[in-house]
């Protein structure tokens, strides 16, 4: 378990310049993606795959890039942790919820004719 104490990144003018870099980076590229729309699809999309690729390079030396960084590789060492289900056990559970599965909706079926017999049948005609 990590025991660091989790703060909210620090947010300075510098960062949020960048992410207004990036930003306008991205809109610039939508816009261009648009307008030049007698270029084939193939090079507007990898014009704007480099521009998403640029945008996330510059907006990840700010604070908040740090920290999904951060975020990201804690993650994946946490999922190394994961002990992960057997086929074996994958199967039995899965045969488990659909026995389950249908043993509710025959119940759920069986209420349903008992309780369009008594209102069609019974409440109705005495009315």
């Amino acid at each position: 378990m990590n025991t660091k104490v989790e703060s909210a990144p620090e947010r300075n003018t510098g960062d949020i310049a960048k992410l207004a870099l990036a930003i306008v980076l991205l809109l610039g590229g939508l816009y261009a993606f648009y307008f030049f729309d007698q270029v084939s699809t193939g090079v507007r999309g990898v014009g704007m795959l480099l521009v998403v690729i640029a945008a996330l390079a510059i907006s990840a030396f700010t604070a908040i890039g740090r920290a999904t960084r951060e975020f990201l590789t804690e993650s994946q060492f946490e999922l190394r942790k994961v002990v992960w289900p057997t086929r074996q056990e994958t199967l039995q559970t899965t045969l488990a919820v659909g026995v389950v599965v249908i043993i509710l909706s025959i119940v759920l079926w069986l209420i349903d004719l008992f309780l369009g017999w008594v209102i069609l049948q019974n409440l109705l005609k005495s009315g």
